[in-house]
């Protein structure tokens, strides 16, 4: 087992630090803001500067909130980039824009480091118990020699080309995701308004060809009131941001994830920003006239 640096302990980061520590791995964790660890944590060191969770690490994890995160954290005079040991893999999870993470790919290499971008499927309970989805873009060597630390956190790990191309995926996918929860919305708003039985209705779309674990998941959490956050709202919103640009740059007709994301900018400014990204129904609900529990 290796020494591995980490950096960020959001809710996907301390889930990923919690199964590298199950598999044996040594630790060192960094995050912008002090915060208190559960006790399945308490394995980690806890570094106060990214060079101390780097020093002498030949494998950095990037667990980030989004673009401008990580070019805080990564470029800049005690940035990753300048601190991480020669020929140190930086394996990062953010969601990002795929022009982005090819630029850092390049700036990476510019400093003798190898750059994986490596986002996730999955929330909360998926990067706490190991089962998430790596998606994986960059030099297949690369790929290759971080694999095995990615299977301690994963249910699946695929690897789709060069630079950028796992952050594409990853967009692609959550385009998906986007999708369904702004449509999930309206089918429990018209459902709610037809006063059918949440159980029975549940029954139902449990089984049809056309449900989902998220039809089944987290409409199950909504018609229960349940917007507890697994993966938070304003995060949604900036994907949906994210989708919107690069489907722009492709010239990729995509109208409905800009319809998604003003609705989750109607939802943030209704703040529920910190809740759970299901709680764009709260605000699917109140449009439909619709008692939100």
């Amino acid at each position: 087992m290796s020494e591995i640096g980490f950096l960020g302990l959001g809710i996907m980061g301390s889930g990923m630090v919690r199964n590298l520590l199950k598999a044996g791995h040594g630790v060192t964790a960094w995050n912008r803001t002090a915060r208190d660890l559960p006790a399945d944590l308490s394995g980690a060191r806890i570094a106060s500067t990214i060079a101390e969770a780097a020093k002498g690490r030949k494998t950095v994890v990037v667990s980030l909130t989004g673009p401008d995160a990580q070019r805080d954290v990564l470029l800049g005079d005690d940035g990753l980039f300048a601190v991480a040991e020669a020929g140190a893999a930086v394996v990062d999870t953010t969601t990002t824009d795929p022009v982005l993470a090819a630029e850092l790919a390049g700036q990476a290499q510019g400093r003798g480091l190898r750059y994986l971008d490596a986002p996730v499927f999955g929330s909360r309970n998926e990067a706490w118990e190991g089962r998430l989805d790596f998606v994986c873009g960059g030099e297949r060597a690369t790929f290759d020699a971080v694999k095995p630390v990615l299977d301690c956190m994963a249910a699946t790990v695929h690897h789709l080309g060069s630079s950028g191309k796992g952050a594409a995926a990853k967009l692609v996918g959550n385009l998906l995701v986007a999708a369904q929860m702004v449509s999930l919305g309206e089918a429990l708003s018209m459902a709610r308004k037809a006063g059918l039985e949440a159980d029975a209705l549940m029954s139902y779309l449990d089984v049809t060809d056309f449900s989902s674990g998220l039809i089944r998941g987290v409409g199950r959490a909504t018609l229960a009131g349940d917007f507890e956050p697994n993966f938070y709202l304003r995060h949604m919103l900036k994907d949906a941001r994210l989708i919107g640009t690069y489907a722009r740059g492709l010239g990729v007709a995509a109208p409905a994830s800009g319809m998604a994301a003003e609705l989750y900018q109607a939802a943030l400014n209704k703040g529920y920003g910190e809740l759970n990204a299901s709680a764009l129904h709260k605000l699917q609900f109140e449009l439909s006239g619709v008692e939100v529990k």
